[in-house]
């Protein structure tokens, strides 16, 4: 007879990566299956029933639950399990997967993400916490906050290039940012364009800004960057997606374990979510979960 310990709950976000959710759940779940796994699958209409689904699946005790999209999916995962016990794996399907990205998956391949799930080799790694909520990547925290803002009031156009657009009408509005920044019970009052604390170094698919980030320091990474003029900040920006705009002076990086952060008007997100309104405190849990990971990045 087949118990929930045995069984692996698969969640699939159906329109993650505009489609390709559906089909990276049903050839995850074929190669799972075919390495032996009794497989629960659970797809949600919308985010609240995936939740709901998530958090009774780990209330019955299933042996893992791994998730099918991408950031987004995670974060609203690591909600069910964090703290549980429950091991959990990504087969990323989204358009960002940066925390897959951070542990080394395969970002375009479901049946190679499935074959490290089924080879079940488990690191664990640290977690951000803030008011309750779990999370595993970046905070946004300034002008890619308010870019975001601005994408999330628009209706057209779709796909990467709104972002593009936010971006630049955003850039014509745009001041420094008076902060409140407390590290670990030092105090900074200053003003920056954007504060960003980072579990992992990439965010908004594959932009490391925080580039020196780990899983399982113990640490955020909290870049900082101070007023500079509209160009000089899209000059900035070009180097996000290598991670060399550390380099620039007015670029500086700091590691906390708590991080406290307040400013006028500014929301926060963080794994491509919503978090809401500063002040906000984030605490870093160290090696707070297990998941799926390929061999080679254990340590």
């Amino acid at each position: 007879m087949t118990t929930a310990a045995d069984e692996l709950a698969l969640l699939i976000n159906p329109s993650a990566g505009r489609g390709r959710g559906a089909r990276a759940g049903r050839r995850a779940a074929h190669r799972l299956a075919e390495a032996g796994l009794t497989v629960r699958t659970l797809a949600g209409r919308d985010v609240r029933e995936a939740a709901d689904l998530a958090r009774e699946s780990v209330e019955d005790g299933v042996r893992a639950l791994v998730v099918v999209g991408g950031d987004g999916m995670v974060h609203l995962g690591l909600q069910a399990v964090a703290g549980s016990g429950t091991p959990f794996g990504v087969i990323p399907a989204g358009t960002g997967n940066d925390f897959a990205r951070a542990l080394g998956l395969p970002l375009r391949d479901p049946d190679a993400a499935a074959g490290i799930v089924a080879v079940g080799a488990l690191r664990e790694v640290d977690l951000g916490r803030t008011d309750g909520q779990w999370f595993a990547g970046v905070v946004a925290a300034g002008f890619d906050a308010k870019v975001n803002d601005r994408v999330n009031r628009m209706r057209w156009p779709k796909g990467p290039r709104r972002y593009d657009l936010a971006t630049f009408a955003e850039l014509g509005v745009f001041a420094p940012i008076p902060y409140h920044l407390e590290l670990d019970g030092e105090v900074l009052d200053l003003d920056a364009m954007l504060i960003a604390v980072g579990n992992i170094a990439s965010y908004g698919g594959g932009l490391r800004i925080t580039p020196g980030a780990e899983l399982d320091d113990g640490l955020f990474d909290v870049v900082v960057v101070a007023p500079v003029s509209r160009a000089t900040l899209v000059r900035a920006f070009r180097r996000v997606k290598r991670g060399t705009h550390t380099v620039y002076p007015f670029v500086t990086v700091h590691r906390a374990r708590r991080v406290k952060l307040d400013a006028p008007g500014i929301t926060a997100y963080v794994d491509g979510e919503r978090l809401g309104p500063l002040p906000r405190t984030f605490d870093v849990v160290p090696r707070a979960q297990q998941v799926y990971a390929p061999a080679a990045g254990l340590p």
